[in-house]
């Protein structure tokens, strides 16, 4: 790029003119599955350089497809993705073999790497389950073996009782070390609190063996009352837990799609789902959303606009008005896994639609995505339709006042110097200010005042210094920049701007 053509540059700089904030917001997320490895690693016993590169490639793929959230799962079965917190083996799914050392601490390296890229980093959780198969043997080490009064065993697979106080308390504690030793910006879960009902041979549920413990503490109300209150008891006490640790740290919830079909209660949606949140896995998201224990839900609306027993548009208006008037942030489950698979997911804009009306709706705030390797193989188009019809642009989260809402103070002395690679944005920030990023702005208008996702540039994390380089920028053309402080909760500061050459 030739020096000469930043004669008829113009930069912003914040110094001057107050703008307004950005009004737009949108969570974009993705579940990256480890169990089975579904997603990372690829397979077990790879080098540390190959899980490394496997989950950069990832990360790079989130970032290119502009979203701002990976949802990692770091605990699937009762074990570890992370180094600092040692009550549960090291996971198998990295290694190949239980409780061996995978040589470095994979969650440090997805926090840091998932923050280069400015990715808000979750890590997801699943509560109760110890083994994935049927049959498959603990070690005599763990602690699930040592607390054999914690276990129940279901279809041949372990778990820990829900409606133990003992089990339930020791699975909140290990969360909450991991967000006291980790600098994860919220703790995740799925849908997995009670074990999803199995048939025997005879079409017949078989039963959830947790007498002992409904003998012991169920007296007085209905086994099904029981384990809702069980649940949640974990969810309040897991959420007070993290807040008081580290009060920031954001915790949400992805509860299976439907909470309860309106033949079973009036409040219900008008579906006819074969499960349900309340009757089957005993998890009242109402009462969550209610108490507000949780600072967003991810409902996995896994189905499609036409499907008459579980239509998607219809839960979304249902889930909507769930939130309403709540501090619980609302974003959606998306099947991508789904992709190219029925008649209906044989749409390429199946999800671009479903995404299309989220916006239109009043009260979505964003998307999380599972099957993200339907998204790298780009089935059907999805990576590029999501790229030129919904994802054009950067964006930052949403924000979560109800935790905090104090922005940081604007940045000084913002310079720009022209060089060899392109425009060199530097800027100061005292250290007492609370910036954890910055937001760049940059248009081709003259009159650019407002701050929102369409003129979004970049974003640039405090700690890898208070400087961005814009390699972008072309021959005979004006650009304008502003520079907005953002806060861990995606509070934004003001910019302030002057015209210079």
């Amino acid at each position: 790029m030739k020096k000469s053509v930043f004669f008829i540059f113009l930069f912003l700089i914040s110094l001057s003119v107050e703008c307004s904030k950005i009004s737009d917001r949108e969570f974009r997320g993705v579940w990256i599955a480890t169990v089975d490895n579904i997603n990372w690693p690829s397979k077990q016993g790879l080098t540390i350089a190959e899980q490394k590169n496997e989950f950069i490639e990832i990360l790079d793929e989130i970032k290119d497809l502009n979203m701002n959230a990976v949802i990692m799962q770091v605990r699937p079965t009762a074990d570890r993705f992370y180094k600092k917190v040692k009550s549960e083996p090291w996971s198998k799914y990295i290694t190949g073999e239980l409780g061996k050392d995978p040589g470095y601490d994979p969650l440090e390296f997805f926090i840091e790497e998932a923050h280069k890229r400015n990715i808000e980093f979750h890590a997801w959780f699943n509560p109760y389950r110890i083994t994935l198969k049927k049959g498959e043997v603990l070690s005599s080490e763990h602690i699930a073996k040592k607390n054999s009064d914690w276990v129940i065993e279901y279809d041949k697979k372990l778990y820990y009782d829900p409606g133990n106080p003992k089990a339930r308390e020791f699975t909140e504690d290990v969360i909450v070390d991991v967000v006291k030793n980790y600098d994860i910006d919220a703790v995740h879960m799925d849908d997995y609190f009670y074990p999803y009902p199995v048939l025997d041979n005879n079409k017949k549920i078989i039963p959830f063996e947790d007498n002992k413990t409904y003998n012991l503490y169920g007296k007085g109300i209905t086994r099904e009352d029981w384990r809702r209150k069980n649940t949640d008891i974990f969810v309040k006490e897991l959420s007070t837990k993290i807040k008081k640790a580290k009060p920031y740290v954001k915790f949400g919830i992805s509860p299976f799609g439907v909470w309860r079909n309106n033949d079973k209660d009036p409040t219900g949606s008008a579906t006819r789902a074969g499960a349900e949140n309340y009757d089957t896995l005993y998890a009242n998201t109402r009462k969550w959303i209610k108490n507000e224990w949780i600072d967003y839900i991810v409902p996995q609306i896994y189905w499609d606009f036409d499907l008459k027993v579980a239509q998607y548009d219809i839960l979304v208006d249902w889930w909507k008005n769930e939130v309403k008037d709540s501090n619980v942030n609302l974003y959606i489950g998306h099947a991508a896994y789904k992709l190219d698979t029925t008649k209906a997911w044989k749409n390429e804009f199946e999800l671009i639609n479903q995404i299309k009306y989220n916006r239109k709706t009043k009260g979505i705030d964003g998307s999380v995505f599972f099957g993200f390797d339907k998204l790298q193989k780009n089935i059907l188009n999805i990576k590029t339709n999501l790229k030129k019809e919904v994802y054009q642009n950067q964006i930052l989260p949403p924000t979560t006042p109800w935790i905090d809402k104090v922005a940081p103070k604007m940045i000084t002395n913002l310079v720009g110097k022209v060089t060899k690679e392109g425009i060199l944005l530097t800027w100061d920030d005292p250290a007492s200010n609370y910036s954890n990023y910055y937001a760049i702005y940059r248009s081709l208008d003259k009159d650019f005042e407002k701050v929102e996702s369409k003129y979004l540039l970049a974003t640039v994390k405090r700690k890898y210094g208070l400087k961005f380089l814009d390699k972008s920028v072309e021959n005979n053309k004006k650009y304008y920049y502003k520079i907005t402080p953002v806060d861990k909760l995606h509070n934004e500061g003001i910019a302030k701007e002057k015209i210079i050459f």
